[in-house]
């Protein structure tokens, strides 16, 4: 090799490029010896050139190599001692992904050499494989940094003022036929003006992109010829999915994912990415060595007593140690990286429990919240928990630390047991509509609640109204994969259907989950394709579908509930009402006479206390007062809007509503009726009147005139 070698610098981790060479650093405290492998081209089978790194500073190994270039091709080869039972899993044969390559050629092509054992041995993970895995490994890709961001800047916006489009990178895109066909299912389809266009005339201000960090499809799923398409599955936390990039995988795909951004930021609207910093895609024991575990097995994972097995909160075999400093480094700066190189908004973590967790009890204040609360990068993006795991006590809801948000898996159950007739007390639903102060009223705001009916993991909104049970059979686990409790409702009939009545009643129960999510306070996410009535066909787990089953059909998309749910959102962006960024108090606001939010019964009179622990109760009215938000603007002037009624009615048959005495309002217009397919119309309501509300229906009616003094 004719490139001059160099020291090189422990700082920055990864593989730099400086335009007149490559400095490469690589964390691992156990080895005894660290090789570098250059490769010319993807299907290389053997490395090209092989350099042993000489250089080591606390537990860093590193070096620089001059007159390389941007788009070499690399990986590592690390010894050390191959004891299992001590946590060691060195093994030189395997070529390693580097944990900060920024970007990854190709995907993984299984083979028994993946796997530092012999596969098939009756010493299982005791034993060693000396077979080279070098022709079955992605190869980690130098990259140029250098991107024309044109002077990109997040948009401002504020928890109070999002509404999150939750949404997967191929399958909102690849069957639309507005996009062209080359850039379908990848980051230029989303960065293409038609999905904008769709997603401004929607009204969305925030995307949420299902994993896009290169991730890996397991063994078992690829010999049922299926695939990891959630992406769940993390090789490298640095690296945008190539598979994802129209333009190329050395390197394209980054600025591809740049360009993706800088787009939808120049349209208003952010990007939230899902990440995965709880596990790897190397499994349990009995996984393949990929990169962390024939890296420093003990210097990234959480390991049991007897250190041949792994802890396992996340259900995929292994969950990472974030307790100790290096596994803590390398999480902050692939975050510090998204948001200051990929210019991101902010992050969903999934199964954020398991970071929480400081030996085995989870504790809000561990290490990991506590440096990105102190980090000047990272706190200041959205930072959102999935607040569960599958360990003991992993079922954290309204526990995260202050400067989080959480998916609200409480919203989501109460309201589909609400509409799907579940006996239930009307006050946990009243708590849920107001932004869930139960949960988060002592120390952060009703922006706190991550409010969904549906996720990606789980029934779509069109399938929680027309199946009882899972139907997952595609899946290749006999159904038994998936929730089994849904609270869904197939209103009658399980599955499609020409009854007439029951599309009708499944057509006004969608509208009712939507109206529900966007006029609650919080903050709403709506599941990609929700909106065109996407079916799932009752699969309910459908993470190995990379196929019609996920993908969006826009052919036959319903654009009357695509409609509604656009007049939904724009009305709740329009009226702050909706979206406050403080707790209601239920008294008089300053200079008024009026309540902030009051409750009332079918006759017009406020609801008591008793009402409250009704467990027959299914509707309620709620009236909200437009000059009670008690917050300012960005020019420190009060917020006014509107006053507004609204009457929700879960029953199965309609009850009249009357409306309140004057105090509240002069003059009331319909503005919304999920029992109309229709527009309402013009309908006006005067004090004393009587509006009938037809069964398992809502009502939004809207106070027109300024009431008296």
């Amino acid at each position: 090799m004719s490139s001059k070698l160099l020291p090189g610098k422990p700082y920055p981790l990864g593989a730099t490029f400086d335009g007149k060479g490559v400095n490469f650093a690589l964390y691992s405290e156990n080895a005894t010896a660290v090789d570098l492998c250059l490769f010319d081209t993807e299907k290389e089978e053997i490395e090209s050139t092989k350099i042993r790194l000489t250089e080591r500073t606390d537990f860093i190994w590193h070096i620089y190599v001059k007159d390389l270039k941007q788009g070499q091709l690399y990986g590592y080869r690390v010894s050390g001692p191959y004891e299992p039972g001590n946590g060691h899993r060195f093994n030189y044969n395997k070529l390693l992904s580097d944990p900060y390559a920024k970007a990854i050629a190709g995907s993984i092509q299984w083979d028994d050499a993946l796997f530092g054992y012999e596969v098939g041995s009756e010493d299982e993970d005791l034993s060693f494989s000396e077979k080279d895995s070098a022709p079955f490994v992605p190869k980690s890709v130098v990259i140029d940094p250098h991107f024309d961001w044109e002077g990109d800047e997040s948009p401002s916006l504020q928890y109070y003022n999002t509404v999150i489009y939750e949404t997967h990178v191929k399958g909102f895109t690849y069957l639309n036929p507005e996009i062209p066909e080359n850039i379908r299912g990848t980051y230029a389809g989303i960065a293409h003006p038609n999905t904008i266009k769709y997603l401004k005339d929607l009204g969305i201000s925030a995307i949420e992109l299902m994993p896009v960090h290169h991730f890996v499809s397991d063994r078992s799923l690829k010999e049922k010829g299926l695939s990891n398409y959630w992406g769940y599955n993390t090789l490298c936390f640095f690296a945008p999915d190539a598979r994802y990039s129209s333009m190329g995988v050395r390197g394209q795909q980054v600025n591809e994912f740049k360009e993706m951004v800088k787009q939808l930021h120049k349209a208003g609207i952010q990007v939230i990415l899902d990440v995965v910093y709880n596990h790897t895609a190397e499994g349990n024991h009995l996984g393949p060595t990929l990169s962390f575990k024939g890296i420093d097995n003990a210097s990234y994972y959480r390991l049991t007593d007897d250190k041949r097995y792994y802890n396992d909160y996340t259900g995929t075999g292994n969950t990472l140690n974030a307790n100790l400093p290096n596994v803590l480094r390398l999480m902050m700066d692939s975050l510090r990286y998204w948001i200051t190189e990929m210019h991101v908004d902010g992050f969903r973590f999934d199964l954020a429990s398991t970071l929480a967790r400081e030996l085995h009890e989870v504790n809000r204040l561990s290490a990991f919240f506590d440096i990105i609360h102190q980090d000047p990068v990272i706190s200041q993006v959205k930072l959102i928990a999935e607040p569960w795991d599958v360990g003991e006590g992993g079922y954290q809801v309204g526990k995260f630390p202050p400067g989080w948000a959480e998916w609200n898996g409480k919203y989501r159950d109460c309201i589909r047991d609400y509409w799907n007739g579940s006996e239930n007390i009307i006050s946990e639903f009243a708590d849920r509509v107001t932004g869930s102060a139960d949960l988060y009223q002592d120390y952060r705001r009703p922006t706190a609640s991550i409010n969904f009916i549906t996720a990606h993991d789980g029934f779509t909104l069109h399938d929680l109204v027309s199946y009882n049970e899972k139907h997952n059979e595609a899946n290749g686990e006999d159904n038994n994969d998936g929730e089994s409790h849904n609270r869904s409702w197939n209103c009658g009939i399980e599955g499609p259907t020409d009854d007439e009545a029951i599309n009708a009643l499944r057509s006004r129960q969608k509208r009712n989950f939507l109206a529900t999510l966007f006029l609650s306070q919080g903050v709403p996410m709506l599941v990609s394709g929700d909106e065109i009535g996407r079916t799932q066909g009752g699969n309910n787990n459908a993470y190995c579908q990379d196929n019609e089953i996920s993908w969006l059909n826009w052919e036959n998309a319903d654009h009357d509930l695509l409609e509604f749910t656009r007049k939904l959102i724009h009305l709740r962006n329009d009226h702050s009402v909706f979206s406050r960024k403080n707790w209601f108090k239920g008294v008089p606001a300053k200079d008024t006479k009026i309540e902030d939010i009051a409750w009332f019964l079918p006759d017009g009179t406020q609801m008591e206390e008793h009402h409250w622990h009704d467990r027959s109760a299914k509707s309620v009215a709620i009236y909200l007062s437009g000059e009670g938000i008690r917050s300012v603007d960005s020019e420190g002037n009060p917020v006014i809007d509107d006053d507004f009624y609204l009457i929700f009615n879960a029953h199965h048959e309609g009850l009249d509503y009357k409306i309140p005495n004057k105090k509240y309002g002069l003059l009331w217009k319909v503005v919304m009726d999920t029992s109309k397919t229709e527009d309402p119309g013009l309908k006006e309501f005067k004090p004393g009147d009587t509006i009938h509300v037809e069964g398992r229906s809502v009502i939004l009616i809207q106070n027109e005139n300024k009431r008296h003094g």
